[in-house]
């Protein structure tokens, strides 16, 4: 291993620990490159089990070069940031810290992998709205449901442009999610939304059909797989969704009542804005962009009841309650027979969340057990515990 003359004490250096303590010198300047000035070391043996957990071998340490700076900065950002995690959760206890840091690492890898993946499915939502959007809807003056219709509708009468009103509309939209759903969300539906209107603004579409009926269909095929690539994503593009789901749980009715009730208003304001064709058109691609929608993001209803069976069930309860903000009930269970042998006691995992925190749910379930059996269910309507979501502790 390879570093710098005047070691850096990123990496080894937490506990106490020196470099000297992770590293054994195995040669030195006068032996070996003379130009760079460089000392050469190789990873102590038990710390060798741990370090190459580290993707791209992190620990390869060259500050030699202006070239190796950047790579440099960016491995000593992320050390820093995972040590820094682990002494949190080490704190007062007596782990074995080599065991946390591998553990930490695999999580940030878990953490890296659903960001870039969210961020691919919106990227791709985003588009695939522009286009149902620029490429069938606004060139034919039909509309949507949601935000999005209104969009639409005030763009048609007026001389605003719909880039401006799709960021305008959603904003109190994106304001109320953070509070009914995370600041995380709203941080990425506001990025969504942002990226939509710019994408809306400065690429062009070409207009496709002018056929009617072509319009209705595709126009809400490619919007509703938009909005359900962006879902999928942990975000929306459409920021009525998050108004349905706070007015359900305020008044005890179905997501899909409020959406109904608030899209019945959108269309009857087409009929009378643009026409009753029109108008009648815009049912049909909200159909089509609804069931498109369903298709994406397979199947999944408003609310999901998530059973989860892992011999780690307290410290799934603990995150489903701390870092979700949901309730949980626990049933007492056995195993039949499995990857652990014969059947054993064990606590059976209950929690009904949004499709909009399915991914945070899957997420932290990877990283405290990947083999974690668990079932997925829609359910139609609740009222009780599920309506009102805990306020997370900060």
């Amino acid at each position: 291993m390879n570093v710098g003359e005047t070691p850096e004490q990123v990496i080894c250096l937490w506990r106490g620990e020196t470099l000297s303590d992770v590293l054994l010198h195995v040669g030195d300047k006068d032996t070996h490159n003379k130009h760079t000035g460089n000392n050469y070391y190789q990873l102590r043996p038990d710390w060798s089990e741990t370090l190459p957990l580290l993707s791209g071998n992190i620990c390869h340490y060259m500050v030699t070069g202006k070239k190796h700076r950047i790579r440099v900065f960016w491995n000593r950002l992320l050390l820093r940031t995972i040590l820094k995690s682990v002494k949190a959760k080490s704190a007062g206890t007596k782990g074995n810290s080599r065991l946390e840091f591998a553990r930490a690492v695999r999580e940030y890898k878990i953490i890296l992998y659903r960001h870039v993946k969210d961020f691919v499915l919106i990227g791709l939502g985003v588009f695939s709205a522009a286009f149902g959007l620029k490429g069938f809807l606004q060139t034919n003056r039909f509309i949507d449901g949601g935000a999005t219709g209104i969009s639409l509708l005030v763009s048609a009468v007026t001389a605003i442009p719909l880039y401006a009103l799709i960021i305008l509309i959603n904003i109190p939209f994106i304001l109320l999610g953070s509070k009914i759903v995370g600041k995380a969300f709203a941080v990425k539906t506001a990025l969504a939304i942002l990226t939509l209107a710019l994408v809306v603004a400065m690429v062009p579409f070409p207009n496709v059909t002018n056929d009617n009926l072509l319009v209705a269909l595709f126009g809400g095929f490619f919007l509703g797989a938009g909005i359900g690539l962006s879902i999928r994503g942990g975000a929306v593009l459409d920021g009525t969704e998050i108004l349905a789901i706070f007015m359900s749980r305020k008044f005890s009715t179905t997501i899909g009542d409020i959406i109904i009730v608030i899209n019945i208003f959108i269309f009857a304001a087409a009929a009378y804005f643009l026409s009753v064709e029109i108008a009648l058109y815009s049912m049909v691609t909200y159909l089509a962009a609804s069931k498109t929608l369903d298709f994406v993001v397979e199947g999944i209803e408003e609310y999901t009841g998530v059973t989860i069976i892992s011999m780690r069930s307290e410290e799934i309860r603990q995150m489903i309650i701390g870092t979700l903000g949901r309730g949980v009930t626990l049933y007492s269970g056995k195993r039949g027979f499995g990857k652990q042998g014969e059947s054993r006691n064990t606590d059976i995992v209950y929690t009904v969340i949004t499709r909009l925190e399915l991914n945070h749910l899957k997420t932290e379930l990877e990283k405290i057990d990947p083999n974690a059996f668990i079932v997925m269910s829609p359910v139609k309507e609740t009222k009780g515990g599920m309506i009102k979501k805990r306020r997370l502790l900060h």
